[in-house]
């Protein structure tokens, strides 16, 4: 019969184990994140990536631009607000950090150099394959004990609702405390988020759409806007 301290001794190494556990175990939904969100956006004419209209707010970015700043918001969270942890030595391998992370566009690629759709894409596939190498050479115990404090600005009064944990306020309304799991996890609720936005901009241009997105994330939080298209 086990004794209490042998049974206590026994939990804590199998904690110990689960949290050597490789930090891709928690987020298997980023293998298929790029094919889901390729199957939405393939085969789409000029026109149809570049339509945008000032009736609704999410509309206000076209497909392309929606699609530069899913890329981009990947190269600004892991290679500049969490570079210094993950890269110390920038051995991340990305040579343009300022094109993808830090360009005079509203959070989206250097359009001057990421315009064109095949480019967007390559960046955006790139992205998500750092987010698994960050993954497959991280454990579990890395993940939820780094932490950064990043600017939170009041889109994250909704936003906060989706994370179950690894996210909080600070005394400072503008500054929140994020641990690198809540950000690994932040990136995947954005890409879905805007995955939905591009969904409903085909529906306003009368095209179909093609996945099932995941119902997890931002874009399912009481107080998001859903909006839908009707007659422009």
């Amino acid at each position: 019969m086990e004794t209490p301290s042998h049974a206590l001794e026994i939990n804590l190494k199998r904690d110990l184990v689960h949290h050597n556990t490789p930090a891709i175990t928690l987020f298997p939904e980023y293998a298929s994140l790029y094919s889901l969100i390729g199957s939405e956006v393939e085969n789409l004419s000029k026109i149809q990536l570049d339509f945008e209209s000032d009736y609704w707010e999410w509309s206000k970015w076209s497909i392309r631009r929606q699609l530069s700043h899913m890329a981009s918001l990947i190269y600004r969270w892991l290679l500049v607000r969490w570079g210094e942890t993950l890269f110390p030595n920038n051995e991340h391998g990305v040579d343009d950090v300022n094109g993808l992370a830090h360009s005079k566009f509203d959070r989206r690629m250097d359009e001057d150099r990421y315009w064109a759709y095949p480019i967007i894409m390559e960046k955006l596939k790139n992205g998500l394959g750092l987010v698994q190498a960050v993954l497959n050479t991280r454990d579990i115990t890395f993940l939820r004990s780094r932490s950064i404090i990043y600017d939170q600005g009041p889109h994250w009064k909704v936003m906060l609702k989706a994370h179950p944990d690894g996210v909080t306020n600070t005394d400072d309304p503008s500054k929140g405390l994020m641990f690198l799991e809540a950000s690994i996890r932040h990136i995947y609720y954005e890409e879905i988020t805007h995955l939905y936005n591009i969904q409903r901009l085909k529906r306003a241009q009368g095209l179909d759409t093609i996945v099932t997105i995941p119902r997890i994330g931002y874009w399912v939080q009481d107080g998001w806007d859903i909006s839908e298209p009707d007659q422009l």
